[in-house]
């Protein structure tokens, strides 16, 4: 029986059916994501197995992916994914001062979770590729531009 539930085979069929059948590695970055998004925030070793069986790769090629890309998460984190852009752009419109304030309202590092397992604070993003927004923050994949210490609190406020 597969790690991988029904609802993750599917989401992995739909990357495999825009690539063609020898190019079955195009389709781990997706994988790996539907099989993250169904564990509730990050990747088990079983679970990066379990794709690299359903996608017929070596394990190894899916543990290069999951531990380069930093969407992807292999130890637990709380159920809201924050990462604050602290590239030149958004350095220079303030995100030093960002960081700096959630660090110290939250009483977390940046790389840490919240005690409530409430929001988790990715290590600092080189950058997001939203430069013309700066200062800038994804909140669970979803970017928030033009930032201040207001909006930043109205935003994670918001989270459950």
């Amino acid at each position: 029986m597969s790690v991988l539930t029904e609802h993750v085979r599917h989401e992995i069929d739909g990357w495999l059916a825009k690539f063609p059948a020898e190019g079955r590695q195009s389709a781990v970055l997706g994988a790996l994501r539907a099989a993250q998004h169904d564990n509730g925030g990050y990747l088990t070793v079983d679970l990066m197995d379990g794709v690299a069986e359903y996608l017929g790769l070596a394990p190894i090629t899916v543990y290069e992916v999951a531990s380069f890309y930093s969407m992807l998460e292999t130890e637990p984190v709380a159920r809201h994914s924050v990462s604050i852009c602290t590239n030149i752009s958004c350095m220079l419109c303030g995100a030093d001062d960002i960081v700096a304030h959630v660090e110290e309202r939250y009483g977390v590092r940046i790389g840490e979770s919240t005690p409530d397992g409430r929001v988790f604070f990715k290590r600092e993003e080189e950058c997001l590729a939203a430069c013309c927004g700066a200062p800038m923050m994804m909140v669970d994949h979803r970017y928030h531009e033009n930032l201040t210490i207001a909006k930043v609190d109205e935003i994670l406020d918001a989270l459950e």
